[in-house]
């Protein structure tokens, strides 16, 4: 599959700690093109982070988070002979990583009542300790391809 898109060339690392994972994190939080207000949320809800584990740098926090809750196995609809069966597949690391900046970002969002700066701090905390709601979309999603395992032979 490997092909570049235009976002991957020009993905630029996050001006404060220079990680392309928090670049790649903030424009996909940003809304209506207001990238100064997604880059604001996500270095509050870091610094909320440093306060809470001042022993590790904030960004080790964040990328464990990510990486915790990315998929290693998903389900993916395949129609054979009439039929669609849920077949189990590995997931690519492109995938992996949008798939897990995507649950943070919606458990984040579908928490209520606070601003958006606590809701991700909480998010990430939640899953740098492997809990919350992103993490339980992981599980959830490992569950179904384990259940499936049976139509793993329709994987080509």
């Amino acid at each position: 599959m490997g092909r570049k898109t235009a976002s991957e060339a020009k993905l630029k690392p996050d001006p404060r700690y220079g990680s392309l994972l928090a670049g790649k994190f903030i424009n996909c939080m940003m809304w209506d093109g207001k990238k100064s207000v997604a880059e604001a949320i996500l270095y509050q809800a870091l610094d909320i982070l440093a306060e809470k584990f001042p022993d590790k740098s904030p960004i080790e926090v964040f990328t464990e988070a990510v990486e915790n809750v990315k998929p290693n196995i998903e389900v993916r609809s395949r129609r054979v002979g009439g039929a669609s069966y849920q077949v189990p597949m590995q997931v690519n690391k492109k995938r992996q990583q949008s798939l897990a900046i995507r649950w943070l970002l919606q458990a984040a969002r579908d928490r209520k009542g606070k601003p958006m700066h606590e809701k991700l701090a909480a998010e990430l905390e939640a899953a740098y300790k492997r809990e919350g709601a992103a993490m339980t979309k992981r599980e959830n999603v490992h569950r179904m391809a384990d259940a499936n395992k049976a139509f793993a032979h329709f994987a080509w």
